[in-house]
């Protein structure tokens, strides 16, 4: 795919991602040709994947998780042998790619090698990148610009490598057609509910019954710990507001850093891109630029159809279904042939044919946002709150440690470490161990709460950092320990469950019955609801699995009869009365859909690939507790 600021901005997300966490670059040829001996997880092909690699990989992939789970996040997920498995297995899958890649002549440019590493934030200073920052930065975390570039020029080839497959995928048009028909298709039901609620009263749960629900469902009834506490937060927020800002200090700042109040210029073009590598046969090149002149005449020629020529020619699958549409950018975020081009056009201009690394663009200029620069007025409010954040920022710094060690040192009471804050100490409702409360009760805020030391000595937990420059520290003021709920409390709810599950059994067994007669030919007396129409992604009120039988029942011959249990209802019968094939559909929206499924059709071809290389392979786990979890 070209959308090239799409791609950087992913790159640039992994890049940055890595300088937190060294050595996490799959790609580590430079970090094995150092001498290193340490310990080895697997081998590939002889290479070895020093747990080092492991370790930092694993890492990532856990604070991954962190962030996606929030305070649902399980502290013993971390030891789980899946995980750490499958951490190996994307280590091996990347290594046998560049390991592929090389072999083939796949190679990386120093022009898209600098591309990548000049767009990336944490190497730049008031907007350009600075050598110095650079080194400094890779030095911080052990690494010399030599290692970095090594790794990232490796983590290129590997995706050069998918690329070549999962943009590569090939779907007829007649199969896109079919997938369009039956994804199209309607069909007219309705429906009959079979309600469980006349079978409770035929439905008996006797005393033994209840027991042995109760002796066999132990965890149902458990009652985890739980605990109320009161609590001092202490944030940068908190400060944010006592802290001032005089006049001077907002020119002084504004004068000193024009450039942050100046919006360069950007543009918003769409292109039509003809795909095709360097390293292609030339008579590939050829075909591929008298494709693209051939489409470059016909826009010149009617400039109003270029999004339609975008939509049904355009290999660009990031921007070919919005008419070869980008979204606006400035310098430097473009390959440089692209940007160039791009920057010469005048508004509603379209380009000659222009060449980059990823083939022939046709790019057509659609909008032009001149740079300007704010005004000291305009820029005062953004000024005075971003110094009284810094204010804020540094005076939470200055304060963090000793309110910490407040916390500790006078450890029976918060009061001390609410005067030094200057906020309220405050109360909360019950706690559940290992249950998402929201903010602030994170999951190491739960876990410093329900210890022994918090519970049974009723000290204060140690100051915890549940968000950025924000620290939380409590006491417990009522605990309840763990606990399984006797039977005299839940023997009627135990009761009521058990009188639902039969009911919804009868039920589901008459409407077997029903469903029998009907598909015989039968008419048994029945309330049918309205009729519906519904497809294969519309399901009206009907859940997916009725749907699916449904859209499975032959429709040669109607009406059809199909039926399904329901946990909301006992059992729901269905009687499909019409099928209706969608309208056509036209060159653009099959040309829609034949793109999309190329991409599926290229993934699959790129996993088969990888699954055939990792036979081929020599591959060696060493890690035990991986090992186990294999399939």
């Amino acid at each position: 795919m070209f959308d090239f600021v799409h791609e950087k901005k992913r790159l640039v997300q992994i890049v940055l991602a890595l300088i937190i966490l060294p050595f996490a670059f799959w790609g580590v040829d430079s970090y094995n040709r150092s001498g290193n001996t340490a310990e080895v997880v697997a081998t590939v092909n002889g290479a070895k994947i020093p747990k080092q690699e492991f370790e930092n990989a694993l890492r990532k992939q856990q604070d991954r998780l962190r962030q996606m789970l929030g305070a649902k996040f399980d502290e013993t997920m971390l030891g789980d042998p899946e995980m750490k498995r499958a951490a190996i297995d994307n280590l091996v899958a990347q290594r046998l790619l560049v390991e592929r890649a090389k072999s083939i002549g796949l190679t990386v440019t120093d022009e898209q090698m600098a591309h990548v590493i000049l767009g990336i934030e944490a190497f730049r200073n008031d907007g350009k990148f600075d050598k110095k920052l650079y080194e400094a930065a890779l030095a911080s975390q052990g690494m010399s610009p030599l290692m970095f570039e090594a790794r990232l020029r490796d983590d290129l080839l590997g995706q050069q490598m998918r690329d070549a497959y999962a943009q590569n995928g090939f779907v007829s048009n007649g199969v896109a057609s079919n997938i369009i028909r039956l994804n199209d298709q309607q069909r007219m039901v309705s429906v009959s509910s079979i309600s469980f609620q006349p079978f409770v009263t035929q439905s008996r749960a006797d005393e033994a019954d209840i027991k042995k629900y109760y002796g066999q469902n132990q965890k149902e009834f458990h009652s985890p710990e739980q605990a109320k506490v009161e609590y001092v937060k202490f944030s940068a927020d908190t400060l944010s507001g006592k802290a001032g800002v005089a006049p001077e200090e907002v020119r002084q700042y504004y004068e000193a850093h024009q450039g942050d109040f100046g919006t360069p210029e950007q543009r918003q073009a769409a292109h039509i891109l003809i795909a095709v590598t360097a390293a292609a046969p030339q008579a590939e090149q050829d075909a591929a630029r008298a494709k693209a002149e051939r489409l470059l005449q016909q826009a010149r020629q009617n400039p109003a159809k270029f999004a339609e020529l975008a939509k049904l020619n355009s290999q660009d699958t990031g921007s070919a279904a919005n008419g070869g549409n980008l979204e606006f950018f400035g310098r430097g975020m473009m390959v440089k042939p692209f940007e160039e081009a791009a920057f010469a056009l005048k508004q509603g201009e379209i380009s000659g044919l222009v060449k980059s690394d990823f083939g022939y663009h046709i790019i057509k200029m659609a909008a032009i946002k001149p740079a300007r620069i704010l005004s000291s007025d305009e820029a005062r409010a953004g000024i005075e709150n971003k110094l009284r954040q810094q204010k804020a920022a540094d005076r939470f710094a200055e304060l963090a440690e000793k309110f910490s060690n407040t916390v500790y040192e006078q450890s029976d009471t918060l009061k001390p470490a609410s005067d030094l804050a200057g906020v309220k100490v405050e109360q909360s409702g019950w706690l559940v161990k290992g249950e998402d409360a929201g903010e602030p009760w994170t999951a190491k805020m739960l876990q410093a709460i329900f210890t022994d030391e918090a519970v049974k000595n009723k000290r204060n937990t140690a100051a915890i950092e549940v968000a950025a420059n924000t620290l939380v520290a409590a006491r417990v003021l009522e605990y309840k320990p763990a606990a399984v709920r006797p039977l005299d409390e839940v023997q009627e709810a135990i009761r009521q469950k058990l009188l639902r599950q039969q009911a919804l059994e009868l039920a589901a067994k008459q409407g077997k019955t029903l469903l029998e007669q009907l598909q015989r030919g039968d008419k048994p007396a029945l309330n049918w609801a309205a009729p519906q129409t519904i497809t294969r992604a519309q399901h009206g009120s009907l859940d997916k699995e009725m749907a699916r039988k449904i859209f499975q029942a032959d429709a040669a011959r109607l009406p059809q009869f199909v039926g399904a249990e329901s946990a909301q209802n006992g059992y729901v019968l269905a009687r499909i009365d019409a099928v209706k094939d969608g309208a056509k559909p036209d060159e653009t929206k099959r040309a829609r859909y034949a793109q999309q499924l190329r991409q599926v059709s290229g993934e699959e071809m790129f996993q088969a690939y990888l699954s055939d290389a990792k036979q081929q392979a020599a591959i060696k786990i060493t890690l035990p507790e991986a090992e186990t979890a294999r399939p």
